[in-house]
């Protein structure tokens, strides 16, 4: 069987790549035509296989990891009894990476550290993580409404939706209309962002632009699944 590389071992998810990084903020930098860019940075904590699903036994074929590794007394005994193997005590987060080529297990073993080396600056990734949470928003903030009037008549239905829906027919609202609720904590897919820096000497990444998100969120980073050219 052809050997492959430690980098070819590295691209995981559907044949994309994937691995877990940290939001560490937002800075900016200078390109080489000496413009400001807004960049985000992601820490690239390391990424511990803790097990290899392989469709004989599973089902299909999948890689799960763990990252930012946690303390013994703070891991239930399943847990730990769960990434024994991996040499850890316990994980705060898992992520299943599947791939579309059980091929692609050759080499990966539980234990192992998945690196970012298969990225390089000008590379277009996608990056999915877990919006800030807003609470219970009205119309306005949630879908930028305009509101009611300022004056002229207009005394407590300044930030109101209006209108909700017609009379007797149809009798009701319709599904789907946009109304005050829940705002924020949903997971977004932002897709075809640029590398901007790889430092793995220091295990950070620098990407264009924003990422959703607070600081020290979890960011899953993947091959972009479209052509960015």
């Amino acid at each position: 069987m052809e050997q492959k590389t430690e980098r070819e071992r590295t691209v995981l998810a559907e044949g994309r790549g994937g691995i877990l990084g940290v939001k560490a903020g937002m800075t900016q930098v200078f390109d080489e035509n000496g413009d400001v860019q807004a960049v985000t940075v992601i820490d690239l904590v390391p990424n511990v296989i803790t097990q290899v699903k392989t469709k004989v036994k599973e089902g299909y074929a999948a890689v799960q990891v763990g990252v930012l590794e946690k303390k013994a007394k703070k891991a239930k005994k399943a847990e730990q009894g769960h990434v024994k193997k991996s040499g850890a005590t316990g994980f705060y987060r898992f992520h299943e990476f599947r791939m579309d080529d059980a091929a692609k297990l050759d080499g990966l073993t539980v234990g192992k550290v998945l690196s970012a080396d298969f990225l390089k600056p000008g590379d277009y990734v996608d990056l999915t993580s877990r919006s800030k949470g807003k609470g219970y928003q009205g119309g306005v903030k949630r879908y930028h409404m305009a509101g009611g009037f300022k004056t002229h008549g207009c005394s407590v239905s300044h930030r109101s939706l209006g209108s909700i829906g017609n009379r007797a027919d149809p009798g009701k609202c319709f599904k789907n209309k946009k109304m005050p609720g829940q705002m924020g904590n949903v997971q977004i897919t932002v897709q075809n962002v640029r590398v901007v820096r790889v430092d793995m000497e220091n295990g950070v990444l620098l990407v264009n632009g924003s990422v959703p998100g607070p600081r020290s969120s979890i960011v899953t980073i993947r091959r972009t699944v479209k052509n960015a050219g």
